[in-house]
């Protein structure tokens, strides 16, 4: 629930002040970014850390009365869109930075910490980086993922991501990397820059869903779907060419099962058409296409229910749906990349992107025992839970923020 601001604090308490920019804000609405300061926040266990957080708001719907308020302990402060297009994160983070260092100086606060997610304002970093330093403020950075190679992007916008991502790695004091292959890739592609970098994963949760077989929003659900417990694969995620939606279409196709393949996605015509036309998916009645779900207990419920999860993730870091994927499904089925691989570990099976190798993947996953299928997925629940629960996470990052802070007290 929201509250309003009380009046500062400033420097009264021995605090560590961080401020959270590149997320569109919490509450969470939307993905990665948003769900893990959601999550930071909620779970946080130490009063030595106060969180400011940037939060995007369209222009329409800003009111100067609500621009401030509280969220789960944090600070938050509205930032405006700018309508410019494409652009528009840009300038946002831009803006956003602009104010968390304004609050930070006019506040007197000691040795902030800055923390960007994502690298999108490379070209910008130096001159902020300067005035960051000026307060006595440290940059931390999380590079995010490979943005550079999603498919979405044009060549020239390919290109400002790389040039982007190598300025901040450049000018950030830590860089956070949620996934050791990112951390490795950083250190390798940057070694001249010799950039600070530690990991720490993103997080999941690990209790199952509140929603019973029998409640009455699942049983409708499976109805209007047409699809039954435990018969059918499941995939949720974007919509876009990277995933691998094509290759897991036509290699599902491909294959002997007599299961169903669910894809819990926000369809975009254009892409769908794409398909239809390269696999003719449409005269399967296997695939189905289920709209989105904002629900996140059913959604969970249905994860739990699938008989396997397809995850054809290849750009990006610790990826969220594959760790609810793992949390909640038993048997996985992913694409044998860096980052799925340090994840799953023996936690799941593994597919490549040869012809015909997902597809014998699926037929032999439909012979697994009922034993095999409870076995593979007790190792992954046990992965998820030892090294990627929430509260983990959040004592990693704490213990970070507060190491520094006592380490630039004395």
């Amino acid at each position: 629930m929201k509250q309003k601001v009380t009046k500062d604090n400033g420097n009264k308490k021995k605090v560590q002040h961080v401020f959270i920019i590149g997320s569109k804000g919490i509450p969470a609405k939307y993905g990665g970014f948003e769900t893990f300061v959601e999550k930071l926040t909620k779970f946080k266990k130490s009063e030595n850390v106060q969180y400011h957080v940037a939060c995007a708001v369209e222009p329409e719907d800003y009111r100067a009365e609500e621009a401030d308020f509280i969220y789960h302990g944090a600070a938050c402060h509205t930032i405006r869109w700018k309508k410019i297009g494409p652009a528009r994160a840009i300038l946002y983070d831009v803006d956003a930075l602009r104010w968390a260092i304004s609050y930070a100086k006019k506040n007197h606060i000691h040795q902030p910490v800055f923390y960007i997610l994502a690298c999108r304002v490379g070209i910008f970093i130096r001159h902020y980086k300067k005035k960051i330093e000026e307060i006595g403020g440290l940059l931390y950075i999380n590079p995010d993922g490979h943005e550079f190679l999603r498919k979405k992007w044009s060549p020239m916008v390919r290109r400002y991501w790389k040039y982007s991502e190598s300025l901040m790695v450049k000018h950030g004091d830590l860089l956070i990397c949620d996934s050791k292959s990112i951390e490795s890739y950083i250190r390798s592609e940057y070694r001249v820059s010799r950039p600070n970098t530690t990991f720490i994963a993103y997080g999941a949760e690990t209790d199952k869903s509140v929603i019973s077989g029998e409640d009455e929003k699942l049983l409708h659900w499976y109805q209007d779907k047409k699809l039954k417990p435990k018969e059918f694969y499941l995939v949720v995620g974007r919509f876009v060419p990277e995933n691998n939606y094509e290759i897991m279409i036509r290699e599902f196709m491909k294959s002997g099962t007599t299961k169903d393949f669910a894809l819990i996605t926000n369809v975009s015509e254009k892409f769908l058409e794409e398909l239809k036309q390269k696999t003719g998916f449409d005269r399967d009645p296997r695939i189905k296409f289920a709209g989105t779900m904002y629900d996140s207990e059913l959604l969970k419920k249905i994860r739990e229910d699938a008989y396997g999860y397809f995850h054809g993730h290849e750009v990006g870091g610790t990826n969220p749906s594959l760790l609810e994927a793992l949390s909640a499904t038993d048997l996985n089925l992913l694409l044998d990349v860096g980052f799925n691989r340090e994840v799953g570990e023996n936690g799941a099976l593994y597919w490549n992107k040869k012809d015909g190798n997902l597809a014998h993947l699926i037929n032999q996953a439909d012979q697994m025992s009922p034993d095999q299928i409870a076995d593979i997925g007790n190792t992954a629940k046990k992965r998820i839970s030892d090294w990627y629960n929430w509260g983990y996470i959040v004592d990693q990052y704490e213990n970070l923020f507060l190491r520094e802070n006592e380490r630039t007290r004395t």
